[in-house]
């Protein structure tokens, strides 16, 4: 059963308000389950479920004094509750709590982020379609290689996120684990018939073992994984800042009526919100970090881990989800420029059509090295000259001497280039069955 608390926006899950409902819930759940099993009166765990409730200012004002989080809470919950208010946390330490706690808060903001992350996936799969047969020069090194389309270079990013998608199911899997175990994990004045009624309610399970935490090995896992998926988005971003250059001009962020680019120069498109993504995937790297520090505890538990995760966790899922909202606006009203694609794949003046030329020769019964210095001889001519690549090798009797016009022509036909597309695409979106599904 997953609580109603589940899906709120991800920084609502953040909220001392939250907390602190999670705790109550979590608090009467345990006494509940102590009823169930005779270890306290059910009349008292219903007085409990009836009564439960705390205010925060109280709570704040408590903690002062205690300099602890828990037994602040606790002591205001049992001013509602009345004498049952005893069996409050009976046979339960702070990590109890606060361990399977954060367990719910993590799930909860794994599931908004999955969320976020379909529907980036459902739209980078229509803008692929969209631009599937749009013909563009793919580069290496950042220099022209041969033709793709722009629809091929969105799968490829489509292909990510859908791999993300499957990473963070898997991870979701993995931090969704409480723990009723007692201050170091041996259970020794507590019942694993109640951790399992608990963890039941709460949509959780019981970790196997535990010390008097929950091993932050989960905790890192969770971390890398929303550091890995800030990568890929940073990935898809840098490709478009990129793109969007002044000497590129392919693709572009959205810009929008009264948007203004410089301070100093009214003709500035900045790529601002792909630079921004681009910037948080470094926190995200940065967060994971501190959570692999977070992995080693002293003996059976230590505390320097948790103000670690009091700000790297909540902010993380926060700063991916705000990323993830970017990208997907960005991609969702791109700008393509087709005329651009066009011209920058001619610019080279054919050289990007070196390669089946290269095979054309060797199929002739050239050996590959000499094919080799043919072409290239021909392409550097065509770069420092005023001959097209074309035409110096029209000129160069080793070409000709095996290669016929029909056949020239034919390996500068970017169709052939492009011929595999509907399969690449047929492969990509047909896995799990969602070809033509979103």
């Amino acid at each position: 059963m997953i609580p109603r608390y589940s899906l709120p926006e991800i920084s609502e899950i953040w909220t001392d308000k939250n907390k602190y409902d999670l705790w109550q819930e979590i608090e009467v759940l345990y006494c509940e389950g102590l009823a169930e099993y005779g270890h306290i009166p059910k009349k008292a765990a219903r007085d409990i479920r009836k009564n439960a409730d705390y205010d925060i200012k109280r709570v704040l004002r408590i903690e002062k004094k205690t300099r602890h989080d828990v037994i602040a809470f606790l002591t205001n919950m049992s001013e509602y509750i009345g004498e049952s208010g005893r069996y409050l946390h009976m046979g339960m330490t702070s990590s109890d709590l606060l361990d399977t706690t954060l367990a719910c808060q993590m799930r909860d903001a794994g599931m908004i982020l999955q969320k976020k992350l379909r529907k980036l996936r459902t739209v980078l799969k229509r803008q692929a379609l969209r631009y599937k047969n749009v013909p563009m020069v793919g580069r290496s090194h950042g220099i022209h290689a041969e033709p793709i389309t722009m629809g091929l270079k969105i799968l490829v990013w489509y292909s990510g996120i859908d791999r993300d998608i499957a990473r963070l199911d898997r991870v979701i899997e993995e931090i969704s684990v409480g723990q009723m175990t007692g201050t170091v994990g041996t259970m020794s004045h507590t019942d694993y018939r109640v951790e399992r009624f608990v963890m039941k309610k709460l949509g959780l399970r019981a970790a196997p073992v535990t010390t008097q935490v929950i091993q932050r090995d989960r905790h890192a896992y969770y971390m890398s994984t929303l550091a890995v998926i800030g990568a890929s988005l940073e990935n898809i971003a840098t490709e478009i800042r990129a793109l969007q250059r002044t000497d590129i001009a392919e693709a572009m962020e959205p810009f929008t009526k009264g948007q203004k680019g410089s301070s100093a120069m009214p003709h500035k498109r900045n790529p601002i919100l792909t630079e921004r993504v681009a910037g948080m995937a470094r926190l995200l790297r940065g967060n994971a970090q501190a959570a692999l520090e977070n992995v080693t505890l002293w003996h059976e538990r230590d505390i320097s881990h948790s103000s670690v995760e009091r700000v790297i966790i909540p902010d993380s899922t926060m700063i991916l989800g705000y990323m993830l909202e970017k990208l997907t606006w960005v991609i969702s009203g791109m700008r393509v420029n087709r005329k651009k694609m066009r011209e920058n794949l001619e610019l080279t003046g054919g050289l990007i059509f070196s390669h089946p030329l290269l095979l054309l020769l060797v199929g002739k019964g050239l050996a590959r090295e000499a094919a080799y210095v043919i072409v290239q001889a021909a392409a550097m001519k065509s770069m420092e000259g005023k001959k097209s690549f074309r035409e110096h090798l029209a000129a160069d009797k080793r070409f000709t001497g095996v290669v016929s016009d029909s056949e020239l022509a034919e390996a500068f036909d970017l169709k052939s280039h492009l011929k595999n597309v509907d399969f690449i695409f047929s492969r990509v979106l047909s896995k799990r069955g969602r070809l033509g599904k979103g």
